[in-house]
């Protein structure tokens, strides 16, 4: 009797499964084709935090919600704008060198939280 109950559960769960593979395929798919346009990303964010800030202050409500949103937004804007490594906490005692000879190793600066990631 328990072997027709989760048979027949797994039975349902197959085609919201196959779904989900799917729709997740067709997201990846132009979340790539969106990457080389940072710009319009950025517009397009701008666009939906205004709509949202509008609806807030028309409706008259949502604050807490707003609240938590802008510190989780805050959040990821410091990852954003911190480096991996901090400087700070390197061994090297006299601080950050700039390199002097050619096989002396120049790093870049490299986002603690990637641009993509951040959306």
């Amino acid at each position: 009797m328990e072997g027709t109950v989760g048979s027949s559960a797994s039975a349902a769960a197959a085609p919201v499964n196959q779904w989900w593979q799917e729709f997740s395929k067709m997201f990846q798919y132009y979340l790539d084709k969106s990457t080389p346009h940072a710009t319009y990303r950025w517009i397009g964010t701008l666009a939906i935090v205004s709509i949202y800030v509008l609806r807030v202050f028309y409706i008259q409500g949502f604050y807490i919600v707003s609240y938590g949103l802008g510190i989780y937004l805050l959040n990821l804007l410091i990852g954003f704008l911190s480096p991996l490594v901090d400087p700070e906490l390197e061994p090297n005692a006299d601080g950050p060198l700039l390199p002097t000879k050619g096989s002396d190793e120049f790093k870049p600066f490299i986002r603690r939280l990637p641009e993509f990631k951040f959306w």
